[in-house]
């Protein structure tokens, strides 16, 4: 049984290929995504109809209505299921917002989960089409927080080889930056796709990797918002960080390290250097959540 309050893990692009786009105007992706043992928290109790509260740093500008991913899901799980029981959800918003790193995506696939328990149905009922319409990250937010390939606009998941175990320092500068500007900013959407995951890769040689790999969104981002390049810069300056990049559409960057304790000295140092932006440390999960 999945408890009635769990972590909502935030999902990392590591890469993010613009592969094309479709008639309706969606782009097609192919990225690497991992999740990190921090995130929002959601918290699910009894009611008698749904209600959604919000806590939390990072609680301002947060919607408790049909806006707000985790009230959509809420009520996508209860019309196709068909329960009429209500929900209590609490949600400890602890993820700056936005920032690329798919903070109302996993709380929407987090919500899936904890009421599909809370109220004994079956999540299997949704569709693909059901949860993709919620977001195109939310998908590989309810697959995860395992490390996945991630194609299409968000439906085609699959498995990688398993990666060498590591951690992030991830730093958003004080700065915003638009999704729909990124993306209408992009010079080409035919780029090539992301090269096959190497198996057997220890740190250095996964690192190596990712330096071949790229996130086609990080030029738009940064000619939006200057201080990406900046965090950049000053993430590769560190000596625990071997490889940097920008999760999603940005502002969020990450450095790569070995060791969670190695991303706790990196985050102490960036927070020191930039004491106005956000800067928190997360070991990569390796594997899913338990359902059991």
């Amino acid at each position: 049984m999945i408890p009635n309050a769990a972590l909502a893990p935030a999902k990392i692009n590591l890469t993010l290929h613009v592969t094309g786009r479709r008639d309706d105007g969606y782009h097609l992706l192919d990225s690497l995504v991992v999740f990190v043992d921090l995130g929002d928290r959601l918290r699910v109790g009894p009611a008698p109809d749904l209600r959604l509260s919000v806590t939390g740093p990072f609680k301002p500008g947060v919607p408790t209505d049909g806006r707000n991913l985790v009230m959509r899901a809420a009520r996508l799980l209860a019309q196709v299921t068909g329960t009429t029981r209500g929900a209590a959800l609490t949600l400890d918003k602890i993820l700056p917002h936005p920032a690329g790193i798919g903070g109302g995506s996993a709380d929407a696939a987090l919500a899936l989960h904890l009421l599909a328990d809370f109220w004994k149905v079956d999540l299997d009922q949704l569709t693909r089409d059901d949860v993709l319409g919620l977001g195109a990250d939310v998908p590989v937010c309810l697959a995860g927080p395992a490390p996945m390939r991630m194609r299409g606009i968000g439906e085609d998941l699959s498995s990688v080889p398993r990666l060498p175990d590591c951690a992030l320092v991830l730093v958003k500068p004080d700065v915003d930056v638009p999704t729909p500007a990124i993306f209408r900013a992009l010079d080409r959407t035919d780029l090539a796709p992301m090269d096959a995951v190497p198996q057997g890769l220890d740190v250095a040689g996964f690192a190596a990797w990712l330096e071949t790999q790229r996130n086609d969104l990080l030029p738009p981002a940064q000619a939006m918002a200057p201080e990406i390049a900046q965090a950049l810069t000053d993430l590769r300056g560190l000596p625990q960080v071997k490889a940097v990049g920008m999760s999603g559409s940005g502002a969020t960057c990450w450095g790569l390290v070995a060791h969670t304790a190695d991303a706790k000295l990196a985050a102490k140092s960036m927070q020191l250097r930039h004491p106005r932006w956000w800067v928190a440390p997360g070991g990569v999960f390796q594997t899913s959540r338990s359902t059991t």
